[in-house]
């Protein structure tokens, strides 16, 4: 497995007085995997041994059976080898993408568990920290995942609160949010082991605008989600995102955001051509989708977790959003 070369000719150049031996990281691919994230997180080691023409890192990729993986894209992957066991200098990661809840063995979480006991430092990219959680790599840590599965996430690990964050490093627990996030987690690795200039190159090759800072948030703020600034629009819909299980009145998003009833519907009807009350039940009805989608919460479950106050209530909202009843629209995608 380590009679390749790591070091492919490039044009650009750079030197780093380096004499140590490579870094090794082990890429563990599970089923549905994001490529992008995947490809993100490996791409800045290649470069980075290219552009000074030595061995920094060497990376593998593993998966279960030795068998190649399929990507969320539908782009196949053969490994270098299964599941082996990392060696205590190396490094690994669990790439996950979509359904992280029921893409991940028994196997995985053993796996993990083994080499987290071996004292080999194991991380996650993307939906990677669904994996880490069932393995106990999490309980008191500071991690993310991919804003989209967070919602889920909470639902099936009520006692882990995952950051907003692009990326997080809790005492070499790396994980990250995917995507170009992927690529700001491998850049700080370069700058800690090799200096910031040799980090800005790598950027500057991926052309990629690097955030020196990990605590970016991974979506752009409402206002610019929004195409607004209007920071009293942003307060109440940052307001009704934490109030999706325990509904709030319409007038209690206008007190706490010390206007009036009429002048949040104003501010609603102007930025959004929405009502607030319309605006919070999409929310609302969005979460219940995607938790139908990511977990295995019975409908009635998902009903409390969203807000509403039975299943029968979340269904007639649901059917009139997406054209099927939720159970009815479970079993077609499963399909």
């Amino acid at each position: 497995m380590h009679d390749r070369s790591f070091v492919p000719r490039g044009a650009a150049s750079f030197h780093v007085s380096y004499d140590g031996p490579p870094k090794d990281y082990y890429f563990l691919l599970l089923p549905k995997l994001t490529l992008l994230a995947f490809t993100s997180a490996l791409e800045p080691l290649r470069i980075a041994n290219q552009i000074t023409n030595r061995e920094l890192y060497r990376w593998y990729v593993m998966t279960e059976d030795d068998g190649s993986v399929l990507c969320s894209c539908g782009v196949k992957i053969t490994p270098d080898t299964d599941l082996k066991d990392v060696p205590r200098t190396g490094s690994a990661f669990v790439c996950a993408g979509i359904e992280p809840s029921e893409t991940v063995s028994q196997r995985t979480i053993n796996w993990i568990s083994r080499q987290r006991a071996f004292g080999c430092k194991v991380g996650g990219i993307c939906t990677g920290a669904f994996a880490l959680a069932r393995a106990g790599l999490l309980k008191n840590k500071r991690f993310t995942l991919h804003w989209e599965n967070q919602p889920a996430f909470k639902e099936l690990f009520l006692e882990l609160e995952p950051s907003e964050n692009l990326y997080e490093n809790d005492e070499g627990l790396l994980t990250c949010g995917g995507g170009s996030a992927a690529t700001d987690m491998m850049l700080n690795i370069i700058e800690r082991d090799h200096g910031k200039e040799l980090a800005m190159i790598v950027a500057d090759m991926c052309l990629h605008s690097r955030s020196d800072n990990r605590a970016a948030p991974q979506r752009s703020a409402y206002a610019s989600a929004l195409g607004s600034r209007n920071p009293r629009l942003i307060a109440a819909i940052e307001f009704m995102n934490e109030h999706l299980e325990d509904p709030v009145e319409m007038g209690d998003v206008a007190k706490h955001i010390n206007i009036s009833r009429r002048q949040l519907e104003r501010l609603f009807n102007r930025y959004l051509s929405d009502t607030p009350a319309q605006f919070y039940l999409e929310l609302r009805i969005t979460r219940a989708h995607a938790l139908l989608n990511e977990t295995n919460m019975t409908v009635g479950q998902i009903a409390v977790a969203t807000g509403f106050t039975s299943s029968s209530q979340l269904s007639q909202r649901f059917r009139k959003r997406f054209g099927k009843s939720p159970s009815t629209y479970r079993k077609s995608w499963t399909n």
